[in-house]
């Protein structure tokens, strides 16, 4: 194995471990969640260690893509499920909601970026897709599918977050989210999107 895919490997196991820890207490389902407004400017820092591992996920992005590709026709055929049938599910989602997420349950990219959203104090829909990407049957592997067609840099990686409609820069993950915090952008995106703070 190359030092850099090591490296790669040691710290998304690392982070694994801690949104195994983070994410004991979330509901594990599908579902519109609310919490408590705090002020945009409040919002949790977005993490060094993910985001840079995000930003990484660049690297083996070819594998991934080639990956869903393959799994997605496999076990779509085996399923009957075709890309057509999951595009219209996720455009109404999208198109019905303000602030959108799909996640992997135990993605530490997925559980960072539920954290950062729910520091933000808008209210936001999360659709889980399956524990992880290999865990993932007919129906989630063509989303998947979809999902990556669907965002700028064609990536397969969850999260993907949509704001009004629309996906959130990159590949719509954790950085585009950490990088729209940063910037003072997602404020702007949030409140464009008729976005609702939570109660």
């Amino acid at each position: 194995m190359a030092p850099q895919l090591r490296i790669l490997v040691a710290l998304l196991l690392s982070a694994a471990a801690s949104g195994f820890l983070q994410s004991s207490t979330r509901a594990a389902t599908m579902g519109s969640r609310a919490f408590a407004p705090s002020p945009l400017a409040m919002a949790a820092e977005p993490k060094p260690l993910i985001k840079g591992m995000s930003a990484g996920m660049g690297l083996i992005k070819p594998i991934f893509t080639a990956e869903a590709q393959i799994q997605g026709l496999a076990l779509g055929a085996i399923g009957g499920v075709g890309t057509d049938d999951v595009r219209a599910e996720i455009d109404e989602a999208v198109s019905s909601n303000k602030v959108l997420i799909y996640t992997y349950a135990l993605s530490p990219f997925s559980t960072e970026a539920l954290s950062l959203l729910d520091s933000v104090g808008y209210e936001y829909t999360k659709i889980e897709l399956g524990l992880e990407w290999f865990a993932l049957g007919p129906n989630g592997s063509q989303k998947r599918r979809v999902l990556g067609s669907m965002v700028e840099n064609g990536a397969t990686s969850l999260p993907k977050i949509f704001i009004g409609g629309t996906p959130l820069g990159g590949a719509a993950g954790y950085s585009a989210l950490a990088e729209s915090i940063e910037s003072g952008e997602l404020e702007g995106l949030l409140k464009k999107s008729g976005a609702k703070l939570a109660r």
